[in-house]
């Protein structure tokens, strides 16, 4: 099983080939092939590769699927005796991304 850990947009993210996985908004088109290159850790079937703090030589392949936007948190805060409630709702700005090949280069 070839599996690889990857940082994207300050989070660390468990990636498989042909898997699809929502990230923060990235600024491209539809369509658009992108390459991951801060690559943590590489398994390719048992055969571990640790990066310090990256690894140079392995490469990810994706594909933008499409833009979106996440579930609505609701934040609310409210000081007990003192008459003041806040409430807001926020939705995170998505791009989903499908994994099209992981190898090392």
């Amino acid at each position: 099983m070839k599996y690889a850990i990857v940082e994207i947009s300050g989070r660390q993210f468990w990636i498989e080939t042909g898997k699809y996985y929502d990230f923060n908004r990235i600024p491209t088109e539809l369509g658009k092939e992108i390459s991951l290159n801060r690559v943590l850790l590489f398994n390719n079937d048992g055969d571990l590769l640790v990066g310090q703090p990256y690894l140079e030589n392995v490469k990810i392949k994706g594909k933008i699927l499409q833009h979106l936007r996440g579930e609505k948190t609701i934040i609310y805060k409210m000081r007990s005796k003192k008459k003041t409630r806040k409430k807001q709702g926020h939705r995170q700005e998505l791009t989903r991304i499908l994994i099209e090949d992981i190898n090392i280069v």
